[in-house]
């Protein structure tokens, strides 16, 4: 019998932690979708374990992470105790929209404000002073652009950017351009940097003595989607035909340019200077167009195959 009533009363006490974890369990899934980072919010929870599900103070205080003391302080008027923060932060931030906090702690400091910057920076945060950040910009969406080619020079030009660094660590740049009609290079340009004002400076410079494409291809570089360069191109009526995201093969005529340039110079030399790589360079896109023989040109270099066209085309040629 003893044995009997020392297993009763085990039970009943398993029964009522059973019921109490219940009781806590179907109080918590009551509140699981509210955020409960703030002690404001945290306070509202436990107020609302209590009076609606009946748990007790200090277990729903448990639950939610919050201590017993927090919970039974009385609550503040937070903007009343800091009004004279509040005006002269927002007094400061509409006269100078782009400081920061930190800047703005600084300021006011210097005033013989005796704010700390815990206290200033809740306050930023509450009134959303904060900054906003710097987003991607979004591109606009592009479209497949079929690689037809039109045997003639001056059509379509492709256009790329190519890197590789010096013997001493020194990184630079080459901006490729590409006849994709006669498969003929128009220009390698090197140095450390290549903005968008150089890619047109180095455009000019070939139209002055080539003559002017129909139609530039190029990817969505910074350098090709800046409003100097995509202006300048308007103003000459040059159609940019930028190619998709992460499509490469949609430029796959400088791609194979870049291919052998990076094998027969990029990679078969070790450059010391800049002007080592603009003398090579150029010593190359020379031999490649005058010596190299294309399949697609019916085995003939790039400039007797333009030489040939331009032949063809000629008024004199066609009186003969």
């Amino acid at each position: 019998m003893k044995r009997l009533k020392e297993l009763e009363y085990g039970n009943g006490r398993l029964k009522r932690m059973y019921a109490e974890l219940s009781l806590e369990n179907a109080a918590l899934k009551d509140v699981l979708a509210k955020k409960t980072l703030r002690p404001a919010e945290r306070r509202e929870v436990v107020t609302h374990l209590v009076t609606v599900n009946g748990l007790p103070v200090q277990r729903a205080c448990a639950a939610v992470g919050l201590g017993r003391a927090t919970s039974d302080r009385p609550l503040v008027d937070w903007a009343r105790r800091d009004a004279p923060v509040i005006a002269a932060l927002t007094t400061l931030v509409a006269a100078k929209s782009r400081w920061g906090v930190w800047k703005c702690y600084d300021r006011l400091r210097l005033d013989g404000q005796p704010w700390n910057h815990n206290r200033l920076w809740r306050i930023y945060c509450v009134l959303q002073l904060n900054l906003p950040r710097r987003t991607k910009k979004r591109l606009p969406v592009r479209f497949r652009q079929p690689l037809s080619v039109v045997p003639k020079p001056n059509v379509v030009w492709a256009v790329d950017f190519m890197s590789d660094t010096l013997d001493g660590g020194r990184q630079f740049r080459t901006l490729n351009i590409l006849d994709e009609g006669v498969r003929e290079g128009v220009a390698i340009e090197v140095d450390t940097l290549l903005p968008a004002e150089r890619v047109i400076r180095v455009l000019e410079h070939v139209v002055s003595w080539r003559g002017q494409p129909q139609a530039i291809r190029l990817d969505n570089g910074p350098e090709f989607l800046a409003e100097s360069f995509v202006s300048w191109c308007a103003d000459h009526g040059i159609e940019l035909r930028y190619i998709q995201l992460g499509k490469p093969d949609q430029n796959a005529f400088i791609e194979r340019f870049n291919r052998t340039y990076r094998t027969e110079v990029l990679d078969a030399y070790v450059f010391e200077a800049l002007a080592q790589v603009s003398e090579i360079s150029a010593a190359w896109l020379q031999s490649y167009n005058e010596e190299r023989l294309h399949e697609a040109l019916a085995g003939l270099p790039p400039a007797t195959y333009r030489a040939q066209l331009e032949t063809r085309s000629s008024p004199l040629e066609m009186s003969r």
